[in-house]
C-alpha cells in the first residue's frame, strides 16, 4: 500500500474506532495500518516533570478540568478522546491572543481546578502562553500536551508542570496523549537524547494502563470484519420494530473495541441515536446501584448477610417479614411477591398537578404524589404482602425495594446520592445517575413507553417503572440512567475485581463473592443474574462462559460480564417504545449480538 493510501486508511479507521461511524471496505486492513501507526506514537511518547505523579489523573470526582488549545491541528481528536474519561470544558485559547489577553483566559477558567494545555511548536513561541502556564501552575494543577520536534523543547525548561510530549502530530499522535493522561495507554519511553540539561537521554516517567482503552478489534487479535453482523442484527430489530435504536458497547481485556449506535430515538427517525444518549436502564438498576452500595456496606461490616431484615427496618419486626434475611433478599428467595399494585389504588385526594409542601413527591411532569405517600401505602402494602414462596426462586421487585430502605437506614443517606458521591462521579461516570432531567437536557434522554394508562404522556426522563416512579424516580429497583460508555467503566471496575483509575473500590473477594453462583436452588448470585445451566435456555447467549454475570432491563437493555474472556458486553435499547413488544426477545437480539462477539473471539484464537 502507498504511503498515501495508508494515511487515508488512519484517518478513515479513526472515525470509525471512536464516532463508529464510518464504515468501508477493508476494515482489518484500516485496523492494522491503526495499530501500526499508535505503535510508532507511543515510541514518540514521553512523560517529563512527573515526580507528584499527577499523570495519569486519579481523583476524577475532585477534578473539574478545561482542556485549552492553540494552534494544534488535532484539538479535536484530543477532546474527543479525553472527553470519553470525564467532563471537559474545552476552550479555544487562540481567542484570548487577540483581543482578548491570557490573563482573561485565567480569569475565565477560575472555577477549573485542573487544565490541560495542549500546544503545537508554534505556541512555544509565544512566551505569554508559557507565563500563563507557569502562573496556574501555582494555584492548579495543569498538564502540558505538546506535539512537536525535539527541537522545540528547550523552551520548555521553565515549565515544572507534567509534559506528555509526543514528536508525532496526527489524530492517532492526539488519541493516545488524550488516553495516556487519563491511563487509557501506558507510557513505556523516556527520552532517546539529550534536548537541554533539564530534558536529557534516559530521563522521564512510565506510566501504567489503568483505565479503559479505545481502540480497534485487531487489539486484542478480533478481525473487524468479524464483528460486521452485529450491524445486520441490529438492523434487523430496527426493521422489525424491536426498538428503534439501540447502541451495542463491547470491551475485552480492558479495551473497548465496539461501540456504535444505531436506528432513532422513535420510529419518525427524527433525531438518529448517539453513542452520549442516555438510556432507562430498568433492572439493571438493580445491580449497577443497589448491589453495588450493598457490596460497599457490607465490606464496611455495616450489612451482614444473613442478618434478618427486623434486625435494620423497626417496622418489619411486628409482621411475618422480621426473619426474611439480607441473603434471601439479594438472591429473590425471600417469598416476596413481584410486585404490588401501584397507580392502580390511588385516589383523587393522593395526587396534584402541582408541587407543594403536602405533594412533594414528583412522578412525571404535573404529577405529584402526597407527603408520605410510600410509608402510608406502599410500603405499608409490602410488610403485608403474602409469603409464598419463602426458599423457592421468584424474581421480585419488591426485594430491591426493601433492600434500597435496608441500605438508606444503614447509610443515611438516599440511594441516589451514595451511589452518585462514592461511584459514579469518583469513576468518571458523566451520566449515570437518577433523575437525569435535573442534569441534562431531554434531547440527549431516550423516549421509553407512550404511557396512556398512569401518566398519560412519553415518559423521556422519568423513568418507566411504575413502582419506582411512585418513590419519585429513585428505587432499588429501577430509575437508574446511563450511556453505555459510563455502564462500560462500572463494569470493567467489577472485571478488574473492584480496581479502576488507581482506585480500589471493593476488595476482589466482595466481587467474587457477589457476582458467583451462591443459591441451591437458581443460577443468582448476590443481586447479580448470572449465566444459565439450563442449556435449551441460551442465557443469556448460547457461547457465555459460566463465569459470565450482569442483569437485563425491561426496557431492552443488558449488560453481561464475561471473565473468562476479559469481556464486558452492553447492549442498550428503548423496545418499550411507543408500547411494550417481546420482539426483542423473540428475535433474540442481545443474545445474538453477543454470540457474534464470542464468534469473533474464537476465529482469532
Amino acid at each position: 500500500m502507498r504511503k498515501s493510501n495508508w494515511w487515508v486508511c488512519v484517518l478513515v479507521l479513526t472515525g470509525f474506532v471512536f464516532t463508529q461511524s464510518a464504515c468501508g471496505q477493508n476494515l482489518s486492513v484500516q485496523a492494522q495500518a491503526y495499530l501500526d501507526e499508535q505503535k510508532k506514537v507511543e515510541k514518540a511518547t514521553s512523560l517529563l516533570n512527573n515526580k507528584q505523579q499527577l499523570v495519569p489523573f486519579i481523583d476524577l470526582g475532585e477534578l473539574r478540568i478545561a482542556s485549552i488549545h492553540f494552534s494544534f491541528t488535532y484539538a479535536a481528536a484530543f477532546d474527543s478522546l479525553a472527553n470519553k474519561y470525564t467532563a471537559l470544558q474545552v476552550i479555544n485559547g487562540t481567542n484570548y491572543t487577540g483581543a482578548k489577553t491570557l490573563a482573561e483566559l485565567s480569569f475565565d477558567t477560575r472555577v477549573f481546578n485542573s487544565l490541560i494545555v495542549q500546544l503545537s511548536d508554534a505556541d512555544l513561541a509565544n512566551p505569554q502562553i508559557l507565563g500563563f502556564i507557569n502562573d496556574n501552575s501555582k494555584i492548579k494543577n495543569v498538564v502540558v500536551a505538546y506535539f512537536g520536534k525535539g527541537e522545540s523543547l528547550p523552551q520548555l525548561n521553565s515549565i515544572t508542570v507534567p509534559v506528555i510530549w509526543c514528536s508525532v502530530q496526527s489524530q492517532v499522535a492526539a488519541y493516545f496523549s488524550a488516553q495516556a493522561l487519563f491511563g487509557g495507554v501506558a507510557i513505556t519511553q523516556k527520552l532517546l537524547a539529550d534536548y537541554s540539561t533539564k530534558y536529557r537521554a534516559n530521563t522521564g516517567f512510565t506510566t501504567q494502563k489503568i483505565r479503559l482503552e479505545y481502540t480497534v478489534p485487531e487489539a486484542v487479535g478480533i478481525v473487524s470484519e468479524n464483528l460486521t453482523e452485529i450491524d445486520k442484527i441490529a438492523d434487523e430489530a430496527i426493521r422489525n420494530q424491536a426498538t428503534p435504536g439501540c447502541v451495542v458497547l463491547v470491551a475485552k481485556d480492558g479495551k473497548v473495541i465496539f461501540n456504535k449506535a444505531y436506528g432513532y430515538h422513535t420510529y419518525d427517525k427524527v433525531q438518529p441515536d448517539k453513542l452520549s444518549d442516555i438510556f432507562d436502564l430498568a433492572s439493571v438498576t438493580k445491580v449497577s446501584a443497589t448491589t453495588i452500595e450493598a457490596m460497599r456496606v457490607y465490606e464496611e461490616a455495616r450489612l451482614h448477610l444473613d442478618s434478618t431484615l427486623g434486625s435494620y427496618i423497626p417496622m418489619a419486626r411486628r409482621t411475618d417479614k422480621n426473619s426474611i434475611s439480607i441473603r434471601e433478599l439479594l438472591e429473590h428467595q425471600s417469598g416476596l411477591i413481584p410486585d404490588i399494585q401501584t397507580y392502580e389504588k390511588l385516589k383523587p385526594a393522593d395526587i396534584s398537578v402541582d408541587s407543594s409542601a403536602a405533594y412533594p413527591n414528583k412522578v412525571s411532569e404535573h404529577y405529584f404524589l402526597r407527603k408520605d405517600y410510600f410509608k402510608d401505602v406502599m410500603w405499608t402494602d409490602i410488610l403485608n404482602s403474602p409469603l409464598k414462596t419463602r426458599g423457592q426462586y421468584v424474581y421480585s421487585d419488591l426485594s430491591m425495594v426493601v433492600m434500597q430502605q435496608v441500605l438508606e437506614t444503614i447509610t443515611a443517606t438516599p440511594l441516589n446520592t451514595y451511589v452518585q458521591q462514592n461511584f459514579y462521579n469518583p469513576l468518571g461516570m458523566q451520566s449515570a445517575g437518577f433523575l437525569p432531567l435535573n442534569r441534562f437536557p431531554r434531547s440527549r434522554l431516550i423516549p421509553t413507553e407512550d404511557d396512556e394508562v398512569f401518566r398519560h404522556s412519553l415518559l423521556i426522563g422519568y423513568v418507566h417503572d411504575p413502582t419506582a416512579a411512585m418513590l419519585s424516580g429513585v428505587s432499588g429497583n429501577a430509575g437508574l440512567f446511563a450511556s453505555a460508555n459510563d455502564l462500560a467503566i462500572l463494569y470493567q471496575m467489577l472485571l478488574n475485581r473492584g480496581n479502576y483509575g488507581g482506585v480500589q473500590y471493593f476488595k476482589p473477594q466482595t466481587v467474587d463473592l457477589f457476582t458467583a453462583k451462591q443459591s441451591a436452588v437458581s443460577r443468582r448470585g448476590l443481586g447479580f443474574d448470572r449465566w444459565d445451566p439450563v442449556a435449551d435456555k441460551h442465557y443469556p447467549s448460547k457461547l457465555a462462559s459460566d463465569q459470565t454475570y450482569g442483569h437485563t432491563g425491561y426496557t431492552g437493555t443488558c449488560v453481561w460480564v464475561d471473565p473468562k474472556y476479559g469481556l464486558v458486553y452492553i447492549f442498550l435499547s428503548n423496545r418499550v417504545y411507543p408500547k411494550v413488544s417481546d420482539k426483542l426477545s423473540s428475535l433474540q437480539i442481545r443474545g445474538r449480538i453477543q454470540d457474534v462477539v464470542y464468534h469473533a473471539i474464537d476465529k482469532g484464537l
